[in-house]
């Protein structure tokens, strides 16, 4: 993993702060030896509870250098779900800054009362101590956790080991042409897409600008200010970012994004507008993000949709019956399963669901819906959120663009609530652009779609509900859900 620090010039741009690759390897080396004099030894884990910044890289690279196993926590955690992570993890010690927006981080680790309590400055670089640390840490040992939701409430930690982080670190730089560039990281470092795109510029050589906070104006002027060429995000991100007055965002060359709320053609076509390629990723907690992307160089229609090409011919990817467990041809949907190097072997402390999360052959179960186009995949949506209408596996996405096709419509969500004899049944959330009414949507979807796509209801909202997460802002499908069973119980709603 040291390999990544390699070479000259800046490793790391925050505010108020410029780091040197030179710089940042001497401090990880001695805050492995800090590490190594409080007792970490290989094998231990080190939870870290930081904003973005150079301490959060410096403790990932220390505990490299000692085969440490880094488990991150997301600066928006309560102290109640920051004790769960720890839980699971078991951690001998933990990373803290003092205050960071509105938390009392202090007053927070006193609750928890780790083994080892470790203070970094908020955006600074961590004391190290004198004398050398042993290099202990082998390409196999794991290096960083990954947080997914749990079904009981209990977060699963998804972790990869430092061969795999390098590895795919340095085929995402080759995939999306980040030689020598210099890369935006608005998504924290907790999170996988933030966590990649911060190593895969590492591995290209290139430079890591942190906006610790997300803000458009702040992404923009750090675009203009340091003449960013990448940036990794998702959709709303995108549109914000492009829509600031006066950014020339002349720099900015190639951006993935995550399609959370249904802007991606919306964002790639204004991309395009200014010359800057934007286009449609697929990544996971498990598998890493971007795990596979649409061609930047391809045209403006093909680089729309989520999904696309592994980023190396070692990721082997198929589509199955989500039922029958059986390989679906081409164009057919089913469950999206992997296999490679990218994989997570184990959660955390969780044989139970290691087992659920693959299949008898040694396949992962991404738990998505996509169909095989050939050599590249077009994601549809979570499994749980596809809808079985009369029988038919339906993509929400497809009844979702046609609503969004209506003049009157800004956006669209659509749900399954299962009714008793019925099976699923689809209802859609629209945001308005203009005035119209349930009856005029329905008219419109009876025109342009099947019969068994069709929603039993089309109801106005003035939001989505949404949770913003450490991958972006994404609609909370569950909640939508609960409003569908609402709005099926009263037709006047």
């Amino acid at each position: 993993m040291l390999a990544l620090l390699a070479g000259e010039g800046t490793a790391f741009v925050g505010p108020g702060l410029r780091v040197s690759r030179a710089e940042l390897r001497a401090a990880s080396a001695a805050l492995a030896a800090r590490l190594h004099a409080l007792g970490f030894r290989r094998g231990d884990r080190l939870a870290v509870w930081l904003p973005d910044g150079a301490g959060w890289l410096q403790c990932l690279f220390a505990c490299a250098q000692l085969g440490v196993l880094v488990v991150p926590i997301s600066t928006r955690f309560t102290v109640a779900e920051a004790r769960r992570v720890l839980g699971v993890a078991e951690p001998r010690g933990l990373v803290i800054t003092p205050h960071f927006l509105k938390m009392d981080y202090a007053a927070a680790a006193r609750e928890l009362a780790p083994e080892v309590l470790i203070e970094a400055p908020q955006h600074g670089l961590l004391d190290g101590s004198a004398g050398e640390a042993p290099s202990t840490g082998e390409a196999g040992d794991l290096l960083c956790t990954f947080s997914t939701s749990g079904t009981t409430g209990v977060p699963k930690l998804a972790p990869h080991d430092q061969a795999s982080i390098m590895r795919h670190a340095r085929n995402v730089a080759a995939y999306f042409d980040m030689q020598g560039g210099v890369a935006l990281g608005a998504l924290p470092l907790y999170g996988v897409l933030g966590f990649m795109q911060a190593m895969a510029a590492l591995a290209a050589g290139g430079t890591l600008v942190s906006v610790p906070v997300y803000d458009p104006i702040a992404c923009a002027r750090a675009i203009d200010a340091e003449r960013v060429t990448h940036f990794f995000g998702s959709d709303q991100m995108f549109d914000a970012v492009l829509g600031v007055p006066g950014a020339s965002l002349a720099s900015w060359r190639i951006g993935g994004y995550a399609d959370f709320v249904g802007w991606a053609a919306r964002v790639a076509e204004a991309g395009d507008a200014r010359g800057i390629s934007l286009f449609g990723l697929y990544g996971s907690s498990e598998g890493f993000s971007l795990l596979a992307g649409r061609d930047w160089r391809a045209p403006l229609a093909e680089r729309i949709p989520a999904g696309g090409t592994p980023v190396s011919p070692d990721i082997r990817f198929r589509v199955c019956d989500p039922e029958s467990g059986e390989v679906l041809p081409q164009g057919q949907p089913g469950e999206l399963q992997f296999q490679g190097y990218n994989l997570l072997t184990a959660y955390v402390n969780n044989p139970a669901a290691t087992a659920a999360a693959f299949t008898a052959d040694g396949w992962f179960r991404s738990g998505d819906l996509a169909i095989d186009e050939g050599g590249s995949f077009l994601y549809l949506a979570r499994l749980k959120d596809s809808l079985r209408l009369r029988g038919y596996l339906v993509d929400p996405g497809e009844i979702e663009s046609h609503l969004a096709a209506h003049p009157a419509v800004a956006q669209a969500q659509v749900v399954g609530v299962a009714q008793p004899g019925q099976g699923d049944v689809a209802v859609a959330f629209v945001i308005l652009a203009a005035p119209t009414d349930e009856a005029e949507l329905v008219r419109h979807c009876r025109a342009g779609l099947a019969a068994y796509k069709q929603p039993r209801r089309v109801v106005a909202v003035a939001e989505f509900p949404a949770n913003n997460g450490p991958n972006g802002v994404k609609i909370l499908k569950n909640k939508l859900r609960d409003m569908a069973e609402a709005a099926l119980k009263d037709p006047a709603a």
